[in-house]
């Protein structure tokens, strides 16, 4: 990778990005609230299996296409994998998040004026933009690589989840950062899995979690909480 392009992925991956990401827990707060959550073991198994059985087999390759999409102006492919990804939100919160943190995005990107002109309008004319569709189109107008570009991605969710874990469990700053340095090994198998699923056809992707449902469905209604989802 170039200096120039490693510059653009840590800003990309910054969690200075001023698109909210520290506002929400994707479900791990109302996990804590029912003690499925409530040490840094049990923190750690939670990310792991959102990073393996829901990012994997769906966020991730769909970011893909979407980066793939953009990558060749197939503005049909941009707008059918960005209503996609905006259906199979299973709840109002998980739908809010996405389209907070992706129109954020897009308002970056716009003043600071990455990526053509035409790309830019494009995106700009869709009436909801889903966080995926938002980074795809940020990565792919910095010049990265679709891999170095979704491994971006996925470490910015990573310390999310981590800084969400920090402050509702509460879990204390190294036990953060033992989290993080074991699963960011993981992220080039997720890449790894998520290519498979993408240059599949038709693509194979899920996104069967039931779990994580319920919970973001409960979080809504909690009577007490710190985070928006």
């Amino acid at each position: 990778m170039e200096t120039s392009q490693l510059a653009a992925v840590l800003q990309l991956s910054s969690p200075s990005l001023p698109i909210g990401g520290y506002s929400y827990s994707q479900g791990l707060e109302a996990a804590i609230d029912l003690g499925l959550v409530a040490d840094e073991t049990s923190a750690l198994r939670w990310i792991r299996q959102q990073l393996e059985c829901v990012l994997m087999p769906c966020e991730a390759p769909v970011w893909l296409l979407l980066f793939d999409s953009w990558h060749a102006g197939d503005w049909a492919g941009v707008s059918h994998w960005n209503q996609w990804f905006m259906a199979t939100r299973e709840t109002r919160e998980l739908r809010q998040e996405t389209e907070q943190m992706g129109w954020s995005l897009v308002k970056l990107a716009t003043e600071l004026a990455w990526g053509e002109t035409g790309a830019r309008e494009r995106l700009l004319g869709l009436a909801n933009v889903a966080l995926p569709t938002a980074h795809a189109y940020a990565a792919w107008a910095l010049g990265l690589a679709r891999r170095d570009g979704l491994a971006a991605y996925l470490f910015t969710w990573l310390e999310n989840q981590m800084m969400a874990a920090l402050k509702a469990v509460p879990l204390g700053q190294m036990a953060g950062q033992r989290i993080v340095d074991q699963l960011r090994h993981s992220i080039p198998a997720v890449c790894d899995g998520a290519v498979e699923r993408a240059a599949a056809y038709p693509p194979r992707i899920h996104t069967l979690a039931p779990q994580l449902a319920i919970l973001s469905s409960r979080h809504e209604t909690q009577y007490s909480r710190l985070f928006r989802s």
